[in-house]
């Protein structure tokens, strides 16, 4: 889709382009410093955004939400009707009233696919960019082949401040974590439910009651010991030099007062909170904003279970489609009033879609061959539909998009270059994105 006001690679849009060619014409000067400031000013702002990744785990029936096929016979329509959205002529699942509303903040890619039906390669795939090769166990170690988009942020672009660089919450995929980056590239994980009354971060909480003087000289008596230890290290220590890092990070959260307030989830208006939801996936949105206000790269939230292969309407209907409209409904609208949606890019997934004939049981099996997949913010252009599926939603009817273009996209919107290159233990070179187009159309 071609746009006159879409952006080259050094930020500079195309509209911006042709005038500076035509000033070039009538004889006006430009300076060249001026130029290289712009682009600096260009990437260093792309480097200022952050990444909320919804990972909807079992995967997301998006023939029934997002891309439904109402002219399709009953075994593959389902039961759910469209509404309409306020983008004319766009329709949505009946269950996403509140989604409906703010539609225009995000866009769809509906020509989504990759070649895994199988939950563990498929989550691999979505959650790094990578398709997992031989060997491959399933996604059951903490980690695996390649890292997650969270780790690669936390490795090129580093901290902000005192807060983590990227957190996964309630809990970690195992193919969440940095796989080969090592120990400081690896996601603070809060395990706990944020919707629980009772919620904390129990590796906040009890430090809070130690003043931070008393943890500075319990700091220099274990640098005191740690310089006898240090005289029997080896390089080869890898393990040692983990918890060092783990401890770095570790006293640096206890004592700083901004870590202390992007973790208080019950310090927001009760308001807001219920109209998140009172829920996981509510609460851990809500709590994804927080962090990202505070200076977070990247926050992962992972929620289960979308495996919907008994019942699938039934569930949707009553347990899963009316938190994920309030939760993602009011992140958007929530993000936008606080005049964050520009540098925050969401993405809502799952690891795949649903068949597109209803099984047996009611339900819809594992369907990697096509589905729909949500980006919005952080410089993606809001309301606009990338691709098409056929008339069943079995296969992309033009313009397949896939991992690596998703993952070289999210990388150029938060200003790395996706032919960057990372290395492995042994220095063996890795790029960050595996020969993935950036999506021009989202742009």
């Amino acid at each position: 889709m071609a746009n006159i006001n879409s952006t080259f690679c050094d930020g500079y849009a195309r509209r911006d382009f042709l005038r500076i060619g035509a000033a070039g014409v009538l004889g006006t000067q430009l300076s060249l410093a001026g130029l290289l400031s712009g682009s600096a000013r260009a990437a260093s702002a792309a480097k200022d955004k952050s990444l909320i990744y919804i990972f909807l785990k079992g995967g997301l029936s998006t023939i029934d939400t997002f891309d439904l096929k109402p002219d399709a016979p009953i075994e593959v329509r389902g039961d759910f009707k469209g509404i309409p959205t306020n983008l004319p002529g766009v329709h949505v699942c009946e269950h996403l009233p509140r989604v409906a509303r703010v539609m225009d903040k995000f866009s769809q890619i509906r020509s989504f696919t990759h070649r895994s039906s199988d939950h563990g390669p498929a989550d691999h795939y979505m959650l790094t960019g990578f398709f997992p090769s031989a060997g491959f166990n399933g996604g059951l170690k903490p980690n695996n082949q390649h890292p997650a988009f969270g780790s690669v942020l936390a490795q090129k672009l580093g901290p902000r401040g005192s807060v983590p660089p990227y957190v996964c919450l309630p809990g970690m995929h195992p193919s969440g974590s940095s796989a080969y980056l090592g120990a400081a590239a690896v996601p603070f994980v809060i395990e706990n439910d944020p919707s629980a009354p009772n919620f904390t971060v129990p590796d906040l909480a009890p430090p809070m009651l130690i003043e931070s003087n008393r943890l500075a000289a319990r700091r220099e008596l274990l640098a005191q010991v740690d310089r006898y230890q240090k005289a029997a290290e080896t390089a080869a220590n890898a393990g040692a030099r983990n918890v060092s890092v783990f401890s770095q990070r570790a006293f640096d959260l206890m004592t700083s007062p901004d870590a202390k307030r992007a973790f208080d989830l019950a310090s927001e208006p009760d308001k807001l909170r219920d109209d998140y939801g009172r829920n996981t996936l509510g609460q851990s949105c809500l709590f994804a904003r927080r962090l990202v206000e505070s200076g977070v790269r990247c926050v992962t939230i992972d929620h289960a279970n979308w495996d919907t292969h008994d019942g699938n309407f039934n569930t949707l209907k009553g347990a899963l489609l009316p938190k994920l409209d309030a939760a993602m409904s009011t992140l958007f609208r929530d993000l936008s009033e606080r005049g964050m949606l520009d540098n925050t890019l969401v993405l809502i997934s799952g690891e795949f879609g649903r068949t597109p004939k209803i099984n047996k049981n009611a339900g819809r099996d594992h369907w990697g061959p096509c589905f729909t997949v949500l980006m919005g913010g952080g410089g993606v252009q809001g309301g606009r539909v990338i691709g098409a599926s056929d008339k069943w939603a079995a296969q992309p009817a033009h313009t397949p998009y896939g991992p690596e273009d998703m993952a070289a996209t999210l990388y150029h919107l938060l200003g790395l270059d996706p032919q960057d290159e990372m290395h492995t233990a042994e220095g063996r070179p890795m790029m960050i994105a595996n020969s993935g187009r950036v999506m021009k159309e989202l742009l």
